[in-house]
Parts: structure tokens; sequence; C-alpha cells
């Protein structure tokens, strides 16, 4: 079963450093029961990234592929990947804590945006993500530039 988020939200944190997960994003997951999500530093971006676990074994099963654990760069590589990984679960009220190691490594403030991209969640600070992304002409170009070639 493929999942999709779709959308921006403004959340807040409370003082514990949790966060309710977006109910259009508790739909996305179709009501399943498995609430467990890996929360990981984006390796491209000021952001952090959190995972369905399903979705979550998908991208290692990835991973994985193209890596072999007898060769040192691999291996360092794998480490490395999962160094900046935790594994974190809503609770009864739809929340999650966000680790303070993983918040403090993008900068994340109390406000933040979490941003639904395709089987995944990005987790920004607010000030941030509004700072960030293309203008319509710069998507424009990019999508001709990656989509608008001959197949």
């Amino acid at each position: 079963m493929m999942i999709t988020f779709v959308g921006d939200f403004e959340c807040k944190t409370d003082d514990k450093g949790r966060v309710v997960l977006p109910s259009a994003f508790k739909k996305a997951l179709n009501g399943g029961e498995d609430m467990r999500f890996i929360i990981r530093k984006d390796l491209f971006e000021s952001c952090l990234t959190l995972f369905p676990y399903s979705e979550w074994e998908l991208e290692l099963n990835r991973v994985r592929e193209k890596l072999n654990m007898y060769n040192r760069e691999h291996s360092r590589f794998m480490r490395d990947f999962f160094k900046g990984s935790a594994e974190v679960s809503l609770d009864g009220n739809g929340r999650f804590l966000i680790p303070k190691r993983l918040a403090e490594l993008v900068g994340l403030d109390r406000e933040l945006v979490m941003v639904g991209v395709d089987n995944k969640i990005e987790i920004w600070d607010k000030a941030t993500y509004e700072n960030t992304g293309l203008d319509l002409d710069g998507l424009a170009n990019m999508a001709e530039k990656l989509l608008g070639g001959t197949l």
C-alpha cells in the first residue's frame, strides 16, 4: 500500500517538544494501526524527515540493495545514515515527540511547518521554510528541465 502525503501545515510544539500530526496526514495513513515512524535529519536540506515505519522499511531496502557492508565506505555511510535517526510513535492524542538532538540539528523552534512530500513528511522550522523553495518561474523551469524531455 503506497502512502502519499500532500499539503503543508503550520504547527507548534508544546513545552515538551511534542507536536500533533495534522489530521490530513493521519487520514493518508489509511487508519493504519501502526503509528510508528522514523524521524531523521534530511540528507540534503536543513529539515527533518518523518517516514511511516512501512515506508521507512521500503526506503531502507533501496539503500541496502546498493550497499555492501564489507566495503568500509558503505559501512561508514550506513552508520552515519542511521546516526541522525530515531523511532517515534503517536500518543493517544495524536502527538509525537521530536527528539531534542534532532530538533537542534536543524534549528527547529516552537513554530514549524510539516510538508507532505510523497511518501514522507518534511518538518521545517517555520522561518527557514518561508525562505526556501522556488518561485513559480523557477518551478516551471525545473519541471521543464527534469520532466520536459522526450521519453
